[in-house]
């Protein structure tokens, strides 16, 4: 509150990751409890074995709805960035890199990139639909990087990823988190991959992370000619597992 009427900017907001989805799991948890507590009501006096039973699941059903909305939140606010550091950490940038982030959302990878760059500089780009994430928008990514003081580092675009207008071996780094799996189709899904191996420098390092098809972003990747192609172990956010895919350009 002192910061605040001190007029101290506010912290960056990531924005919370499907959010229709999530209020679907807390208007299912609801609906489960109230439920059970009606049947409940109406029937354990005369029924008070079965009522009970039918209370206890209904209660279990809500408070498990309750949970997957919870963790969804929690991968959200504090996961989801703890996978951007870890990402970053495997990439180890020297600080002079051009880098790319394809569907940048907020500016999670690429603010968290920016504030490990000295010379180098970051493109973001991002169609920034609110169905995506919560407040999504330009400006809000925007006002993310003033927030985390490296706004001079970040230039974002309107753009899609299966239809980069850069030139080839413009950038040192591509990176790319949760944003694939949100196009339309595969030919699109593997279209973004060719495009951003295409804006890579020789040499030049690609790293995706998604929540599906994985294994078929590294078999496109493979025959498109990318080297050192891994993929990492899997991890489990938003009650979705997923895993990295890491590729270099010859």
């Amino acid at each position: 509150m002192a910061g605040a009427l001190a007029g101290k900017a506010p912290g960056p907001d990531y924005g919370l990751d499907s959010p229709a989805l999530v209020h679907d799991w807390w208007h299912r948890a609801g609906w489960f409890v109230a439920i059970g507590v009606g049947v409940w009501f109406i029937n354990h006096q005369e029924y008070p074995g079965v009522s009970a039973r039918l209370f206890a699941v209904m209660g279990s059903l809500g408070l498990l709805s309750a949970g997957v909305a919870s963790y969804k939140i929690q991968s959200s606010r504090q996961g989801k960035l703890r996978l951007r550091d870890q990402l970053l950490d495997q990439l180890a940038l020297q600080g002079d890199e051009k880098v790319l982030d394809a569907g940048c959302g907020l500016g999670l990878m690429s603010i968290g990139a920016a504030k490990r760059l000295k010379t180098g500089k970051v493109t973001a780009i991002d169609t920034w639909s609110p169905q995506d994430l919560s407040g999504n928008s330009v400006e809000a990514a925007r006002e993310n990087a003033k927030a985390e003081g490296v706004a001079e580092r970040i230039r974002f675009e309107a753009g899609n990823p299966s239809k980069l207008l850069y030139p080839g071996g413009q950038y040192d780094v591509v990176v790319s988190v949760m944003a694939l799996h949100r196009l339309d189709d595969d030919n699109q899904r593997e279209q973004a991959l060719r495009e951003m191996l295409r804006v890579l420098r020789p040499g030049g390092r690609l790293l995706v992370f998604d929540t599906t098809e994985t294994g078929y972003y590294a078999g496109v990747l493979r025959t498109s000619g990318a080297q050192d192609v891994q993929l990492s172990p899997w991890t489990f956010l938003w009650c979705r597992p997923g895993r990295g895919v890491s590729a270099r350009k010859p």
